[in-house]
């Protein structure tokens, strides 16, 4: 699944299917460069049964962190699938 980059201090990226209505979140603290500041911290996450205009506010927000624990966390079923791999210095 394809993730766009989002602003926040906590959340990497976000991406969204809309046949399977699955988000996937990535959770990373990165440094201004988009450096990882903690590889411990850079999870994935599916959210199941997420409805789109709930993935398109979270792309709208201006703060995504607050809008995932607004409208996602504890409404959602989730999954947790593991580390993201950052290829950019390969």
């Amino acid at each position: 699944m394809d993730r766009l980059e989002v602003d926040s201090s906590n959340i990497g990226s976000i991406g969204y299917d809309p046949v399977s209505k699955v988000l996937e979140v990535e959770f990373a603290a990165r440094d201004p460069d988009g450096v990882f500041l903690d590889p411990d911290n850079n999870r994935i996450y599916h959210y199941l049964n997420v409805p789109e205009d709930i993935y398109q506010g979270f792309l709208e927000a201006d703060s995504p962190g607050g809008y995932l624990y607004s409208k996602v966390k504890g409404e959602f079923i989730y999954k947790y699938l593991g580390y993201a791999i950052d290829f950019s210095d390969s």
